[in-house]
């Protein structure tokens, strides 16, 4: 079994009956990455997230951006499915990013309706949970973790 295989068949692991294929952490999100530049991270936090906050630092060729709520205002993206179409294939193993992983859930249920094959949520997300104090990135995420990203 590749080491890609492998990832993958832990993230189905997790699946406790969610509509999408499953969860990875974020380390085995960048792995994958890594691994195969087929891979996709779909980061569906706002733009103005992406702007003030950072970004992953990852190939351009890997990585889209389709927000799930707009900013301002936090409505749902009526174009999700649309956009998501512009940057993803329906066969891809696509890798959903938001603050916490709380709308990338949202997000790859979504997908995963309109015939996206293997939608995968990333745990934790970007910025993780907040500390004792309501401060993200110090708990766990992508940013925790260490690995590439860039900041506003």
């Amino acid at each position: 079994m590749s080491k890609i295989d492998e990832i993958l068949a832990t993230a189905c692991g997790r699946n406790k009956d969610w509509a999408y294929a499953g969860a990875v952490t974020p380390e085995e999100a960048f792995e994958l990455l890594s691994l195969d530049n087929a891979v996709k991270l779909v980061d569906v936090r706002t733009n103005a997230e992406r702007d003030w906050v950072g970004r992953v630092k990852i190939p351009e060729a890997q990585h889209g951006a389709v927000q799930w709520t707009t900013y301002p205002g936090g409505n749902t993206n009526q174009e999700f499915i649309e956009q998501l179409n512009s940057v993803a294939r329906k066969d891809q193993v696509l890798l959903f990013l938001c603050r916490s992983g709380v709308r990338s859930r949202g997000a790859a249920k979504l997908a995963a309706e309109h015939g996206y094959q293997h939608c995968f949520d990333i745990l934790e997300g970007f910025e993780g949970e907040k500390d004792e104090h309501t401060h993200r990135k110090n708990l766990n995420g992508w940013c925790k973790a260490g690995l590439p990203w860039t900041g506003a």
